[in-house]
């Protein structure tokens, strides 16, 4: 390996307490191994990634480190336990990390992870300093206001919806979490409040986050034909 391919760590999040689905979502079956097996395990196989990081809830603490032994994941350096919110994890998780060129976030709720959207990831976060893995909306998007009553509507041809993988250059990353006030739903938007360009890339339709048991239903829909 390059000095600059043994610089990759990713850090996979999934410290959800799973409260609409009523278990944790990370360890729910999907066609026989939990859904972060999936995602891990194309981690695990992907030559430019160096190490793993696991950021669990505290009551999947033991289930994890299990797992990790069970399906051989040598990549797994770390297992930590996440924080309330889903950008507490990310900090916790980036704490364990030490001497790396790019840290790579996934949700261990998204399984259906693939090389090219890692390698992709990589390749621009490596030109830019930060990319985020995305697909254009398909939907007509309105804005509203209190009491949803439509304000605009917004042009589609410039909206996406962003994934994950998200990558960046760990600097940028340590520097967007070390200086964060209030609440951002992805990595992202954390590196964008403090000045960064985030460049954004192919994603996968495919590469659905697992929120509802209707999502799960897809999974196992879309895992059957992969």
């Amino acid at each position: 390996m390059s000095s600059k391919t043994a610089g990759v760590t990713a850090i996979v999040v999934g410290a959800g307490s799973g409260s609409r689905m009523g278990e944790s979502k990370a360890f729910l079956d999907l066609t026989g191994k939990p859904l972060i097996a999936w995602p891990v395990e194309v981690l695990q196989c992907n030559k430019n990634v160096k190490e793993i990081v696991l950021v669990l809830h505290n009551s999947n603490l033991d289930e994890g480190k299990r797992l990790a032994e069970k399906m051989g994941w040598t990549k797994v350096r770390h297992i930590c336990v996440g924080g309330v919110l889903r950008q507490d994890s990310v900090k916790k998780g980036l704490d364990t990390v030490r001497g790396c060129e790019l840290v790579l976030v996934h949700d261990a709720v998204r399984p259906f992870l693939t090389d090219k959207l890692i390698d992709e990831g990589i390749q621009a976060a490596r030109s830019t300093g930060s990319a985020a893995a995305a697909v254009p909306v398909k939907d007509t998007v309105k804005q509203v206001d209190e009491n949803h009553i439509v304000t605009a509507t917004l042009p589609r041809s410039r909206l996406m919806a962003v994934q994950t993988p998200q990558v960046f250059r760990y600097k940028i990353l340590k520097e967007a979490y070390g200086s964060l006030e209030g609440e951002v739903t992805d990595d992202a938007s954390a590196v964008e409040r403090i000045g960064f360009k985030v460049k954004l890339y192919a994603g996968d339709y495919a590469n659905i986050k697992i929120t509802t048991r209707e999502d799960l239903a897809l999974a196992e829909i879309i895992a059957k034909r992969r």
